[in-house]
């Protein structure tokens, strides 16, 4: 098992954060900014499995209509464009200077989980349902859309293991000074989903959206904004594994899927006969 490097990495992270070289304000610091961003990312992975599962008819929104539909579509749109700035070079530069002092670069990816996990947490808890609900599950349909829907959260949890689980969960920031180390981030994504698609986080995603028990105008409004996102938005990150990977991300890129599986795997099987295997990594 330790062989596995996400396995690996993540031990080893959780191992030195268990044994912080001395500095109280630097400890605080990092155990302050680690409870709030998982506490924050919990709250609103609840709030959307939740929200999902009923079409998005109950919420706490109470902007009136038709006001609601521009808040709403507000809602929707401000977590695909702050998230993709913060992803871009830019982005990250003001990252590591919303903490003040000399631990923000080193925070950042804590950072950005917060601010994503408030982002989609207002989203889901925010949302003025429009009362419209045109199709509800029932009986064994219910139970069966019902389990297709957790097996894509299931499939959600895997794809982000496989990406790197201290990145995605926030945790490599807060650990990283904790240990007053270094952050060091997973290498090119090439196991477990990744195997089998490029993109499978934001697929996954995309699954969550059209597996639920409950339609409502409301749901499929963000059913078909967010799969839109999720189809096209990865293309920047490609842009980023290109120009950081190099030849090493177009051979992947070749025998390897962007969205959906192969229904045969002989081209891949040539391709690692002919040594064209990538390195391990998460």
């Amino acid at each position: 098992m330790m062989d596995d490097p996400r396995i690996a990495r993540l031990v080893a992270l959780i191992a030195a954060a268990l044994k912080p070289p001395p500095g109280s304000g630097r400890i605080a610091l990092a155990l302050g900014f680690g409870l709030l961003c998982h506490a924050i990312f919990a709250a609103a992975v609840l709030a959307m499995i939740v929200a999902m599962f009923f079409g998005l008819s109950q919420s706490f929104g109470t902007v009136p209509w038709p006001w609601a539909a521009l808040a709403n579509a507000a809602l929707i749109a401000q977590f695909p464009l702050v998230h993709s700035f913060l992803l871009t070079r830019r982005g990250g530069r003001v990252l590591a200077r919303l903490v003040p002092g000399p631990h923000g670069g080193t925070l950042s990816t804590t950072t950005y989980a917060i601010i994503a996990s408030a982002q989609l947490l207002a989203l889901f808890t925010l949302w003025t349902p429009s009362g419209i609900v045109w199709w509800r599950a029932e009986g064994a349909a219910f139970w069966a859309i019902s389990t297709a829907y957790a097996a894509s959260w299931l499939i959600l949890m895997k794809a982000s293991f496989d990406a790197g689980a201290e990145v995605q969960s926030g945790a490599l920031g807060w650990m990283s000074l904790l240990a007053r180390r270094r952050p060091v981030f997973p290498d090119m994504p090439t196991l477990g989903l990744f195997r089998v698609i490029r993109q499978p986080i934001y697929m996954a995603f995309a699954l969550t959206l059209w597996t639920v028990p409950v339609w409502t105008p409301d749901q499929l409004a963000l059913a078909t904004s967010y799969t839109a996102y999720c189809l096209f938005a990865p293309r920047l990150k490609e842009r980023r594994f290109d120009a950081r990977y190099g030849d090493r991300f177009h051979r992947y890129r070749a025998r390897v899927p962007y969205a959906l599986p192969r229904l045969t795997p002989g081209r891949r099987r040539s391709a690692a006969r002919q040594g064209d295997t990538p390195k391990p990594g998460t």
